[in-house]
């Protein structure tokens, strides 16, 4: 026999359901502006029917509804694009990293200006061309002396402009390992709280929100890969779980899990190994060979893209590899060669008094720190070796050289037309071309990649907002459905009403 009450609660719970859907509108327009929110939605689920499956079961015609109540309120996201936008950011956050880098190794070049070093030794062997044709008078001999400071200078003020941004970017290393181990650390306490909240059968989905929020962020440092470990108890079938992220490597294998269900409570850098304490494990070359991400040493070869690879590979690592140690190790190769072969070309002549020329550069003994070290050795003008020494000593009372001879100057600007084994065979000018033109090319791949990437992110996450942003016209669609609902589900407990009080107050009144 149905009850005679069967109405009121199935409206009741008409009311009730439609009611939480509204707090749960008003939740979302309330965070229609909350970076990292996800839009939340009432699960409307039939309760059981009446009645159940029974041998004592009323004979009515059919099971009757009873109503509708809310099975669960979920966050509205696609986890593919999710794993898109990820995949894609730690891509923009390589290519981010090394155009800025490689930018700002092109703006101490200068190639562009009347300062870079091409530029510079382009006046230098000028100077040396119009000293030839006067060799007899100071004026162009002064020149060329301080035309020859310029090419030192330049080439000190160029390898220690690129030290000191090579060490900024050991602290850029620092603070981003530091970040990345904030990001684990904060992702692992909210592991925690997920964990301690879903084995009760709820689904916690703001701290969801902060969790995904955290994880976009360490996308762009690392290449990661997120795995969902259930939490137990009596979770919800669609309950998220605690993430266990695992670093990916180059070669597409897992290189170790980065954030587990149970981290160490204290993650830090390995004082034993990090000399300067920021978080860069160093080696005695001054290169990147591990950092310490959650406590453990993990090898610079083992990562993929990501912010602080693209650091890392320009920074330097390993054997001196990276874009500022192959572009240091060149600086040395170019000035040791360029100051080698012109101090030998400079002693095959003679000065303006008669005397050997002598070494004209100094300070590049060795390939190793020669652009830092390099200098002008002679002090006079006269000591330069413009004239050919001549094949027998003069016989007195002979000046003991023509004051008038240039052409060992002439033969000294022709040094950067030589072909010098110690540059793989090419010139002066031809290896310096090469060095600029590849940096140049790989600085402008790494900005078009930067920008590709850029573009092709702005899409994935414009797809992601558009299914979990809020949509204020949505909500408000939502609300004023809900809301006749509600209203609806109120006015059927009212009929219902007005039929009990018929029942109660109308009946075995018959003849009154």
């Amino acid at each position: 026999m149905r009850s005679t009450f069967h109405g009121l609660e199935t409206a009741k719970r008409g009311m009730f359901t439609q009611q939480s859907a509204l707090y749960t509108t008003g939740h979302n327009i309330s965070n229609a502006n909350t970076p990292g929110y996800t839009r939340q939605r009432i699960n409307f689920q039939t309760t059981l029917p009446y009645p159940g499956i029974g041998m004592n079961r009323p004979q009515i015609p059919g099971q009757m509804g009873t109503g509708v109540e809310a099975g669960s309120v979920q966050r509205v996201r696609d986890s593919f694009l999710d794993l898109q936008f990820r995949g894609q950011n730690q891509t923009l956050g390589y290519y981010e990293a090394k155009a800025s880098s490689l930018s700002q190794m092109e703006g101490i070049l200068n190639e562009f200006s009347t300062d870079g070093i091409s530029k510079v030794m382009g006046q230098f062997w000028q100077s040396l061309q119009d000293l030839s044709g006067n060799p007899e008078n100071r004026g162009p001999r002064t020149v060329v002396l301080e035309r020859g400071k310029a090419v030192a200078d330049t080439f000190h003020y160029v390898y220690n402009s690129l030290t000191t941004i090579k060490k900024d970017l050991a602290n850029e290393i620092g603070v981003s390992v530091t970040e990345v181990n904030s990001l684990l650390k904060q992702i692992s306490e909210i592991n925690k709280q997920i964990g301690e909240i879903e084995p009760h059968g709820y689904l916690p989905n703001d701290l969801y929100d902060q969790r995904d929020v955290l994880v976009d962020q360490l996308s762009k440092y690392v290449n990661i890969k997120v795995e969902k470990v259930p939490s137990g108890g009596n979770a919800s079938p669609i309950a998220e779980g605690q993430y266990n992220i695992k670093l990916i490597g180059a070669d597409g294998t897992e290189q170790g899990d980065l954030v587990v269900e149970d981290i160490p409570s204290v993650i830090g850098m390995d004082p034993a190994t990090d000399s300067d304490g920021d978080g860069v494990l160093d080696t005695p070359t001054g290169n990147v060979t591990n950092v310490t991400l959650n406590g453990a040493q993990i090898s610079v070869s083992d990562f993929s893209k990501g912010k602080l690879k693209g650091i890392i590979e320009t920074f330097g690592y390993g054997a001196d590899q990276g874009a500022y140690p192959e572009m240091l190790k060149k600086l040395d190769k170019m000035a040791y060669e360029f100051a080698t072969e012109f101090n030998k070309q400079h002693g095959l002549g003679v000065d303006f008094n008669g005397v050997d020329g002598k070494p004209f550069f100094d300070g590049v003994t060795s390939e190793a720190g020669a652009a830092a070290n390099i200098f002008v050795a002679i002090t006079d003008p006269n000591e330069i070796a413009a004239a050919t020494k001549p094949s027998s000593p003069p016989v007195p009372p002979a000046p003991p050289v023509d004051q008038g001879d240039g052409s060992n100057a002439l033969a000294l600007s022709k040094v950067k037309e030589k072909p010098l084994a110690g540059l793989g065979s090419a010139t002066i000018d031809s290896f310096y071309q090469g060095m600029i033109g590849r940096l140049g090319v790989e600085t402008q791949e790494a900005k078009r990649q930067a920008a590709n990437s850029g573009i092709l992110l702005q899409s994935i996450e414009g797809n992601r907002q558009s299914i979990s942003s809020v949509s204020l016209d949505e909500e408000f669609t939502d609300m004023v459905r809900f809301q006749h609902a509600y209203n609806a589900a109120a006015r059927n407990i009212t009929t219902v009403d007005e039929m009990l009080d018929k029942v109660i107050n109308g009946m075995g009144r018959v003849g009154l």
